[in-house]
């Protein structure tokens, strides 16, 4: 876990690096959820949902490809090049940017506390995420 009261900025990106970012997390943010639902399993995403001005894409707007599907809120992004799932806007809260922390450089996934999330019942349990950010 982070041992600083301070903001702490990671960058990240796809396993081609053609998509770069860089996110801030804020000390009492080091918690992220591993979904259960069918999408998540299969990406293998641990979320951190963080506001806009939080998150800041360096490189690859170009390389970005949008996936969507049933309600068509989520808008799941993916590197054309690699396939990676960097990040992506989520339903739970459209404005905002939810990492996977899998894709943080280095070793930054060992900071976070990992929960779960019951997904596979998103509906009955979505309100449980309306505290995040």
């Amino acid at each position: 876990m982070n041992s600083t009261d301070e903001p702490a900025t990671y960058t990240g990106g796809c396993h081609c690096r053609a998509v770069r970012f860089e996110v801030t997390v804020a000390a009492d943010e080091y918690v992220v959820f591993d979904c259960n639902c069918t999408i998540c399993r299969k990406k293998g995403f641990l979320h951190l949902i963080v506001p806009p001005d939080r998150f800041k894409l360096l490189s690859g707007e170009e390389a970005l490809m949008t996936y969507t599907f049933n309600t068509g809120i989520a808008r799941h992004l993916f590197c054309s090049v690699c396939g990676i799932h960097a990040f992506y806007r989520p339903r739970s809260h459209p404005d905002c940017y939810d990492v996977n922390v899998r894709c943080l450089d280095g070793d930054a996934i060992s900071y976070f506390k990992i929960e779960p999330f019951d997904g596979a019942n998103w509906e009955q349990n979505v309100a449980s995420l309306k505290s995040v950010t």
